[in-house]
């Protein structure tokens, strides 16, 4: 899911939208690529803690310019970084043998 909504954000049909919200176009770009490269990367087994920390990192700046825009509906996002944070530690704690 993830990964289909930020390749559609980075497609150039998407740049009309976005303008709406009077931000640079470089934020667009630097959020979707950042989704994509998060997104693959958690989907490869060896790297899946980087995608899933690299995920979360990128929904927090999401949420934050979110949030100082005036744009207060970020709960999609809340859920994201929610979800992403818990395959990191879930992950992590596997890779280093302990039990969750």
């Amino acid at each position: 899911m993830i990964l289909t909504e930020a390749i559609l954000f980075v497609m150039p049909s998407a740049r009309h939208a976005f303008a709406s919200t009077h931000m640079p176009n470089a934020i667009r770009l630097i959020l979707g690529w950042g989704e994509i490269l998060g997104a693959v990367l958690l989907l490869i087994p060896q790297t899946a803690v980087r995608g899933a920390w690299a995920l979360v990192l990128i929904f927090v700046f999401a949420i934050l310019i979110h949030l100082l825009h005036g744009m207060f509906e970020v709960g999609n996002l809340v859920i994201y970084t929610a979800a992403a944070w818990a395959i990191a530690i879930g992950k992590n704690s596997a890779q280093d043998g302990h039990a969750l």
